[in-house]
């Protein structure tokens, strides 16, 4: 089993991935295998809306997204990092986000369907959870269990350094980990024992005028 770490913050080593490398550490002693994906510090297109992905099967901007989506499928679970932006997730997670998830449902869904997933946020100070809140309803629109842990999954610090030395913040990414592990440990027993998948319905789409 895998869980895909994305670090949306443009500094590769900085206070996000040290929040993700504590949940590395931690679903490895429990036997789960981790894969870091870097969004990057490249310019990231939002969406267009132009609804290509439907009919190629991924986004029709050819970058970091389709690369993602393309390993997503083979992945077991997923947690999406990101550091505080005017109390906002980042711009290029945003970007990021907004494109394979809706690239992912158009083209089938199976990336992200029935697959655990958390977010975590790193910050100086402020900002958190309005960007933990903005993260996780990706997930809620996309049929996906959403693992907690024992706090908001954040972490503060302006340094990695001082990352480190958030012993609560570290303690909530070890938790989160233990967590998305029982979690999928208890996934595959479930498909061991013939557990059957929700039954799925074509999807019902309204406005507000009729």
């Amino acid at each position: 089993m895998k869980v895909m770490l994305v670090n949306g913050s443009p500094h590769q080593h900085g206070c996000t991935y040290t929040a993700l490398q504590e949940i590395a550490e931690t679903l490895k002693n429990e036997g789960i295998e981790s894969e870091f994906f870097q969004v990057g510090n490249k310019p990231l297109s939002g969406c267009l809306g132009c609804g290509k992905c439907a009919e190629l099967g991924h986004c029709v901007i050819s970058d970091k997204v389709n690369e993602f989506t393309a390993l997503a499928r083979q992945a077991d679970g997923f947690v999406f990092g990101s550091p505080v932006h005017y109390a906002a997730a980042s711009g290029s997670i945003t970007s990021f986000m907004d494109r394979a998830f809706y690239s992912g449902a158009a083209s089938g869904g199976d990336a992200f369907y029935l697959k655990p997933a958390a977010a975590i946020i790193s910050a100086r100070r402020a900002g958190t959870t309005a960007a933990f809140d903005q993260l996780i309803k990706y997930f809620t629109i996309s049929q996906m269990p959403v693992i907690s842990s024992q706090y908001w999954n954040m972490v503060h610090g302006f340094t990695p350094d001082d990352v480190r030395q958030d012993l609560e913040g570290l303690q909530t990414m070890r938790v989160l980990a233990r967590n998305m592990a029982w979690f999928l440990k208890c996934k595959e027993a479930g498909q061991k024992a013939g557990v059957p998948l929700p039954e799925k319905e074509k999807r019902a789409m309204t406005n507000f005028i009729r």
